[in-house]
This record gives structure tokens, sequence and C-alpha cells, in this order.
């Protein structure tokens, strides 16, 4: 393992994991007598633990549906992040406007297998309440939203019993049954007390002119595809992983840096949290997508790609692309 380093934000992460540790531990002691208080309890952690580390800007509530421009509405979600240009008189009506919609979550007291399919179904529907957007690979490997599912533990606690191995992989069955594009894709998956599981998307590109002035894409040309989509696993028993790893820790840096594409103020925080190294690091099983995933404009313009260079090309929509010859 690396060594360890000292920094006050580390013991933050440990305390947090300590605090939803204590709190599963007392609901537990309640939760037959009353599942319903005791999720209630559950999502009302994820919410307060939500509010100390993001932006005051964004303002979390507990409960509500997402409603789309066309009036289509969502299932019910746990917690919401709403951006900070939120009306204030429809902050308590839970019907929530869409585009005011920077984030939500499934929150969960001890995950099962089925929570996962039913988190990634979810997060499909969610995300096709929101227009496609064109233009950048990043707009359209994205929605404008950030989906997640959070637990404060599992159900994998028999002896001998494989707990990152069985999320990882009704993770990535769930994504292959049910995700046609990786913006459906879930974003985050956080065990406070076992791992965390970020989505990374790539893009590879290698325009050719074939005949019949027709562009392909590797994906045409051979197995490597025009995309990969990989869940990252986050997990203490990596062999390089940081002695300081929190999946909390993992959480809050994942997520700084997804709001961050959308909000700009967040960026510098983010760089922080990257040089802390809070997040950790992880591996995961990547799924290859085809071109077809691309708009014409797109493809087109991946023949000469204009790349920023200096500290702030991690934000340009186009460097997310790997060119290959």
């Amino acid at each position: 393992m690396p060594e360890e380093k000292t920094h006050d934000l580390y013991d933050f992460m440990r305390q947090l994991s300590d605090e939803m540790a204590a709190e599963y531990d007392r609901i537990q002691k309640r939760a037959t007598e009353d599942p319903g208080t005791a999720g209630d309890q559950g999502e009302e952690n994820w919410a307060e633990l939500l509010r100390g580390w993001l932006p005051r800007t964004y303002e979390v509530v507990t409960k509500g549906r997402i409603i789309s421009q066309d009036g289509w509405t969502s299932p019910q979600v746990d917690v919401l992040v709403l951006k900070d240009v939120y009306p204030e008189k429809l902050l308590n009506k839970k019907l929530y406007l869409a585009a005011g919609v920077a984030a939500a979550f499934e929150c969960k007291t001890t995950l099962i297998a089925a929570d996962i399919e039913k988190a990634v179904k979810n997060c499909v529907k969610i995300k096709n309440l929101y227009p496609v957007r064109e233009g950048t690979p990043y707009k359209e490997l994205h929605a404008p939203i950030v989906y997640g599912l959070l637990a404060h533990s599992h159900s994998w606690k028999m002896p001998n019993s494989t707990p990152e191995v069985n999320i990882e992989q009704k993770l990535c069955e769930s994504d292959y049954l049910h995700v046609s594009h990786p913006r459906e894709c879930l974003d985050v998956l956080c065990v406070a007390d076992l791992a965390a599981w970020i989505m990374s998307k790539v893009t590879f590109f290698s325009p050719r002119m074939l005949p019949g002035n027709e562009w392909a894409f590797p994906s045409e040309l051979g197995p490597d595809g025009a995309a990969l989509s990989t869940y990252i696993g986050h997990t203490a028993s990596h062999d390089n992983q940081f002695k300081q790893f929190t999946p909390i820790g993992t959480l809050i840096s994942d997520l700084s840096q997804r709001l961050a594409w959308e909000d700009p103020a967040l960026r510098d925080l983010v760089r922080y949290y990257q040089t802390t190294h809070i997040g950790g690091i992880g591996s995961g099983k990547p799924r290859t997508w085809p071109s077809s995933i691309y708009s014409k404009e797109v493809c087109l313009r991946a023949e000469h790609p204009q790349l920023s260079t200096g500290p702030d090309a991690i934000w340009d929509e186009w460097n997310i692309c790997f060119f290959m010859e």
C-alpha cells in the first residue's frame, strides 16, 4: 500500500464513516418494529451528510418525484440535491422540476441485490426525463443529473461471503440488462462500511473514411469500440489502495467532480480533493459501446478536435477522448 499521509480530511472522512456505522446500529435495533421509520432515518442520515459536505448553495431535500418539461414524472426518490437557482416557493412541493435537480439518490440501510437492479432501472427512467444533449462527447455521454444508490451497510455478512464481488456482478449485470446508452448509467453506488463504485466513461476516436464517404470508428473496424463505460470499484482490498481510503471519501470526491462539470464554482475544491486522494483508487471491467451512440456532429468533428491545454484542460468536453491511430 502507498505510504499513509497525514491530513485532517482523512480524519473527517473516518469520522463520517464512524457516525454512519453508529447510526446504522441504532436504526437496526428498531428496524423490525417499524421498517418505514427506519428507512426514513437512513435517508435523513445521507441527506445530512450531503448538506454538510456540498456547497451551501445547494438545497438537499428528502422524498420527492422529478417532473420533466413535458410533464412526465419519475418514481419517488429518497434524497434530492437542488441547484441554487431552484424557486424557493417550490422547495416543499415534493414534485421537483427536472431542470433544477442536480443530483438524486436512492437510500437503503441494508443493501440487497434487488436494490441494485431497481436503482439501475430507476436511473434509466429518470435520465430519460431529460432532453438528449448533443455537441460534445461529454454532453452525449452524460445526462445533466447525477443519480446514485447509497447504503449504510449490506446483507452479505455470512462467513465466506464475497459482498464486493456480489455487488459488482449485480451492478454490471443490471447495467447490461437495462442500460442502452452510456448517459443512462448509474453514476455512483456507495456502501458506507464496504466500498464505492463510480461510473467512468472514456471515448476512443479513430475515424477513417471508407468507400462511399462513410465514417468508420473502431467498433466498426474491430473489437475495441468507440467508448467504454466502467464501474470502478474503490475497495479497501485493492492491492494499491491508500490506507486513508473510505467509501464516503470516494462519494464526496466523485460527487463534487460530477457536479463541477455543470457548476464550475466547484472546480477548485475538486482539484483539492484530487490532490489529497480522499477518493482512493479502484478498478473495474469495462463495457464497450459502438460509434452509433454519438451524434453525426460529434463524429464529424472528431477528425480534427481542438483540445485545450493547461490546468483547465481536464474540463474540456472533448478532452475525455483518447485519439487512436
